[in-house]
């Protein structure tokens, strides 16, 4: 019974599976068909020319510059933290399993290009990969007519000052098919396929990630946002009402849900929604996404029951606006991410708070994590043992291997010592 958005990846598969096929027998030519037939601009090229990196950050308005240098310091003290080491077990004298953290060698990340225009997820994404130690990484964007069919300038200002020099004008599911095959460029440059394709977007890169997971890494099958908010009594409506909405502002489908002990808030709140939303700027989108199916208001007994509510929901944002916000939040096992107390709005996360805003949605909280150094880095167990260590455990293994009927496993450590009644015990 819990409002959730309509998100039929199934339904598009089939219409994108056509386009990623062509995307690896044509390569580059079909891609700038299909941004000329989606995008309405055919570009000159795939990759942007590094030049224009530099130009479009030297044209970058001093005050949103700014605003990017703090969103990726602050993006960057986080995730360096989240770089796991190296893990050496002794489990017997002279055998040991280490474990490997090794990052992905070449990664695509997806920044949208629709409604609106995002650098931010550039930052999101570049930073822990980077902090994972990825060698290659490639943004990937759509072209924008309005831009001579190149991404949005922001887009490439924020790869400039993250110091990423590859970035390719590609949108849509022929942007995950490129960057899965790789191709040849208009100027003949090759333009190298990566290992993983990470970053939000609409339905279509959604039903590409899935297509052509397998033969690449994905992060997850991203769909529109979501936050819920858990308030009682205490919460100021004026501030859940713009929290609500600004969430609504992403997408006609994105989903607002407020869960309330309070009969008062959630009246509140919707006088509230009622003045806010006539001023904003996008008053239509805001409207169609708080009148959807996708979005509601949820009334509780008690807060314990609103802890039930938001797990099951497992929304992609969650504010815990209630007294003991920190002890609320510390009982909630599902969400993307939690933001606590009045001074906390999905907001901050979105941009400066350091955290990552790409983000599990659709409940796939209740399973997944959001965008992560761990995202970017592959766990290689290296197993080092000594010909005692082997010998000391040879009957355990050849036990085991004949239980399961499985005797050559047996024979490969047996083949070690000559005969097994040389190292039995």
């Amino acid at each position: 019974m819990l409002p959730r958005a309509e998100m039929n990846v199934d339904a598009v598969v089939e219409r994108v599976r056509p386009i990623v096929d062509d995307v690896r027998d044509r390569g580059v030519e079909a891609v700038l068909e299909y941004g000329e037939r989606f995008d309405g601009v055919r570009s000159e090229s795939v990759r942007v020319p590094f030049a224009a990196l530099r130009e479009a950050l030297d044209a970058t308005d001093p005050q949103v510059r700014a605003a990017l240098e703090t969103s990726i310091e602050r993006a960057r003290a986080v995730h360096a933290d989240q770089r796991r080491t190296d893990t050496t077990t002794q489990v017997v004298p002279g055998g040991t399993v280490t474990e490997r953290w090794v990052p992905v060698a070449r990664v695509g990340l997806y920044a949208p290009g629709g409604l609106a225009v995002y650098p931010s997820s550039v930052v999101m994404n570049v930073v822990p990969a980077q902090a994972a130690g990825v060698d290659g990484l490639v943004v990937c964007s759509p072209p924008q007519r309005e831009f001579g069919g190149r991404p949005h300038p922001l887009i490439l200002a924020a790869a400039a000052l993250l110091g990423v020099d590859e970035v390719w004008g590609v949108g849509g599911a022929q942007a995950v098919a490129l960057l899965a095959h790789g191709g040849v460029d208009t100027d003949g440059a090759e333009l190298e396929p990566v290992d993983m394709v990470t970053g939000p977007g609409n339905v279509y890169v959604t039903a590409a990630k899935r297509v052509l997971r397998g033969r690449i890494g994905i992060d997850s099958e991203a769909g529109t946002t979501e936050i819920a908010v858990l308030a009682d009594h205490t919460a100021d409506p004026v501030h859940v009402a713009a929290d609500l909405i600004s969430q609504a502002e992403h997408d006609p489908s994105a989903a607002s849900v407020l869960v309330t002990t309070s009969v008062e808030l959630a009246d509140a709140v919707d006088a509230e929604l009622a003045t806010q939303v006539a001023s904003t700027k996008h008053d239509e989108r805001i409207r169609t996404a708080l009148a959807g199916q996708q979005s509601g208001t949820i009334l509780v007994a008690d807060l314990d029951a609103g802890i039930r509510v938001v797990d099951a929901y497992a929304a992609e944002h969650l504010e815990i606006q209630t007294q003991d916000a920190a002890g609320v939040a510390a009982r909630v096992r599902n969400a993307g991410a939690i933001f606590v107390g009045p001074h906390s709005p999905v907001s901050l996360g979105d941009y400066c708070a350091g955290s990552n805003h790409v983000l599990p949605t659709a409940g796939c909280a209740r399973h997944s994590s959001g965008l992560s150094v761990q995202t970017f880095l592959r766990g290689i167990h290296v197993v080092d043992y000594s010909a005692d260590a082997l010998r000391d455990v040879a009957d355990q293994v050849v036990a085991l291997a004949e239980a399961e009927d499985l005797p050559a496993h047996g024979q490969a450590v047996a083949a070690r010592f000559g005969t097994r009644k040389e190292w039995s015990r």
